[in-house]
């Protein structure tokens, strides 16, 4: 039987990571991967929750969360209302709380417990720094990843962004105004040598997937084969027709996964086994 368990840490700036997991109950010894979600995404945003449940139905022990600064409030889940947060988000933050995690794993697992890594957008991003510097990561699997935390906003804004400590950016599916402080511009150019995803890329020594859409107009397809060129060890699977979800939304009502995202997950599932 399916079952999902919950979990909470403190991550970064003492605000709460909260976590699930989701396993066979039938057969608790089992592999794990650890999902990372985007920029303006959660652990339940769209088919999050069944791709967990089709990989914990084929032998894995899925793990997600939410970043501690994603801005979704702990006691209400289902989606982004906390724009303090939001605002206050950096990447060396979310890099802070995606090392959280892992140390939980291996209190949890034990030591030698290696995770399968699977970052989406911007949660790409941190996985591909992660793979680089972390021995505890198995195999990295990226979906629509980003090549740049820069690419998140337009060039032309930062002048504006160190003028007035804010800029906005638009929720495309409920057209509010998002506040992103200035201490995300100023975190990637404080540590522009550790948080450059391209360098990154280049010393990953892990078996690396990286899943794209050729229809992503969020992330063009074009960073997924710069990606893949900057690591003659990865490996880029194309899925045709797909955006930047692959034909998930949120809500999500459907009770079965969207066909482009099944296709996702039946790739890495084959990745994983080999």
């Amino acid at each position: 039987m399916i079952t999902q368990s919950n979990f909470s840490l403190i991550g970064s700036d003492g605000k709460l990571i909260i976590g699930d997991i989701t396993f066979d109950e039938k057969n608790p010894n089992t592999p794990i991967i650890l999902f990372v979600h985007g920029f303006k995404g959660f652990k339940d945003w769209g088919a999050h929750n069944l791709v967990a449940r089709y990989f914990a139905s084929n032998g894995y022990r899925y793990i997600k969360f939410n970043l501690s600064h994603s801005g979704v409030p702990v006691d209400d889940l289902k989606d982004v209302t906390d724009m303090d947060a939001f605002a206050n988000n950096t990447v060396s933050k979310e890099l802070f709380d995606l090392n959280a995690v892992l140390d939980f794993i291996e209190k949890a697992y034990g030591k030698d417990t290696k995770v399968n890594l699977i970052g989406h957008s911007r949660g790409g991003g941190l996985s591909i720094i992660e793979a680089a510097n972390d021995l505890r990561i198995n195999k990295l699997i990226t979906w629509s990843a980003i090549g740049d935390f820069a690419s998140l906003w337009k060039k032309e804004q930062e002048t504006e962004w160190k003028k007035n400590g804010k800029i906005f950016v638009t929720n495309a599916r409920t057209k509010e105004q998002m506040p992103l402080n200035v201490s995300l511009l100023e975190d990637l150019e404080e540590n522009a040598a550790a948080l450059n995803i391209l360098d990154a890329a280049k010393r990953v020594n892990t078996p690396w997937l990286i899943i794209h859409g050729d229809d992503d107009v969020n992330v063009p397809f074009e960073t997924a084969q710069t990606l893949a060129e900057a690591n003659p060890n990865s490996r880029l699977v194309k899925i045709e027709g797909a955006n930047h979800v692959y034909g998930a939304t949120q809500p999500y009502t459907n009770e079965t996964l969207p066909p482009l995202l099944f296709k996702v997950c039946e790739k890495v599932f084959m990745f994983l086994g080999e």
